[in-house]
């Protein structure tokens, strides 16, 4: 085992529910055991449900006081005695699901930032079965967005959807997971039909790869359209990321047989569509609840030779935590992330 540098580090902890809660405490840096790995952290991607963590009510039943955050990347920078899968100077990230590393989802499984404690601080300590080797194009930054966003969109199109070229694949909104989407179709040579209601992001996505943008403001009826952009077939794949009524919506636009993927309420925590259509259109309706480790290291391999680039939409100091996370609450084009010095 090498050791740090450092005998002590920086650590976000929210005390009690409430992001005003939030302090910056000095701590020990902490000490691998014999199957565990010290990462000295590199930078840490924002999702919305660390939003939930800090104020409590993510339904995790964290213990406060807590540090928040799931999404990193990082360098090893010391290993326990027998540890096998890294050795010192590796970049890391770590997988989402502590303990899921294929197959079906096990009970046992636990989320860093959720169950256990979070990744928020200059150095943690991890087994080293809940990491993977970092990709070799990307710095760390855009790393780090890899584990939640860019794994769920890999798990809906690639692991459980099987996309690939001639298909019709529709992301709603412009978050981390439907950006991931789109390159991720269009990597598999699908055409990728994107919803929102800005004109800026329209822009900015017809950049990315969509091949069609509908305004959901100027179309409310947005299925119809997308229909239209499939010559009438129906989409082959949609991500539903609104909830709601608007399932219907996707279970019109889809095509029979098609399948929807359930990743994310924006509007309300129930999903509602009429039973006859959906009797008469067939569809696969799969929840993704991201995926696991051996799905991340598909995308890892995926992301060197494809060259895809996660977009992010700003880069914050370690110490701008609040600050990032206010604009978390606004709503990006893509994933925040934190640079941790």
């Amino acid at each position: 085992m090498t050791a740090s540098k450092h005998s002590t580090m920086k650590r976000w902890t929210v005390t009690r529910p409430g992001a005003q809660h939030l302090t910056l405490e000095t701590v020990p840096v902490p000490t691998p055991g014999e199957h565990e790995v010290l990462v000295r952290i590199g930078a840490v991607s924002l999702n919305y449900r660390d939003l939930g963590v800090i104020e409590g009510d993510d339904g995790a039943a964290m213990p406060f006081p807590c540090t928040p955050g799931s999404d990193f990347s990082g360098s090893v920078v010391a290993i326990g005695g027998r540890v096998t899968r890294f050795r010192d100077g590796d970049d890391v990230l770590g997988t989402f699901w502590a303990g899921w590393l294929d197959g079906d989802w096990p009970s046992t499984a636990r989320v860093l930032g959720g169950s256990l404690p979070g990744v928020l601080a200059q150095y943690v300590v991890l087994h080293e079965d809940w990491l993977v080797h970092a990709p070799r194009t990307l710095d760390a930054a855009r790393a780090s967005t890899l584990p939640c966003a860019g794994l769920t969109a890999w798990f809906a199109l690639v692991e459980m959807g099987h996309v690939h070229a001639g298909q019709t694949v529709l992301m709603q909104g412009t978050g981390g997971v439907a950006l991931f989407g789109v390159q991720i179709a269009r990597a598999h040579g699908a055409q990728v039909i994107v919803t929102t209601g800005s004109e800026e992001k329209r822009r900015a996505v017809l950049d990315l790869g969509a091949s069609y943008v509908i305004d959901r403001n100027a179309h409310p009826q947005w299925e119809l359209l997308a229909r239209e952009y499939s010559n009438g077939r129906g989409v082959d794949h949609i991500f539903e990321l609104a909830g709601g009524e608007n399932l219907a919506a996707s279970l019109r636009a889809l095509r029979q047989g098609g399948r929807i993927s359930l990743i994310g309420v924006l509007g309300e925590q129930t999903m509602t569509f009429p039973s006859v259509p959906s009797f008469l259109t067939r569809p696969v309706i799969q929840g993704i609840g991201v995926g696991h480790r051996r799905a991340l290291e598909d995308l890892v391999r995926a992301v060197d030779a494809t060259g895809l680039t996660p977009v992010i939409d700003a880069r914050y100091a370690f110490e701008q935590l609040p600050q990032a996370l206010a604009h978390l609450k606004r709503g990006a084009f893509g994933k925040l992330v934190i640079e941790v010095r």
